[in-house]
């Protein structure tokens, strides 16, 4: 579903961009490496779909990268709701720990490389 416009509700943009003033330090770390089509496509950070905000996506391959905190342990139920809302509306999901970003980070790259690879087909 790339390039397809996702509506969203109004009162999550100007949440979004607060959310984009405050990246989590591991947010910040990736955006540093995903950023300005480094890897051949362009990601938007804290983006507005349906009722929520996701980490980073792409809309050129309907591409969504969350990652998760330790917020996020505690919120798996809604999480697996929210991804699969996205995913029926033609998104594909990656999902990273803070800590793979922290110490695996190559290899979080080298995964979104695959996926961006795979999803261009």
């Amino acid at each position: 579903m790339a390039n397809r416009i996702i509506k969203y509700r109004f009162d999550l943009k100007k949440r979004a961009q607060e959310f984009r003033k405050n990246l989590t330090p591991a947010e910040k770390i990736l955006w540093k490496h995903i950023r300005k089509k480094s890897l051949g496509v362009e990601f938007h950070r804290q983006v507005p779909l349906l009722d929520y905000i996701v980490d980073f996506y792409c809309h050129e391959i309907g591409l969504v990268i969350e990652v998760d905190g330790s917020t996020h342990e505690h919120s798996f139920i809604e999480d697996s709701k929210r991804q699969n809302r996205l995913e029926n509306e033609g998104l594909r999901f990656l999902r990273f720990k803070n800590e793979s970003i922290f110490n695996e980070l190559e290899s979080v790259i080298e995964e979104i490389q695959i996926k961006i690879i795979d999803l261009s087909k």
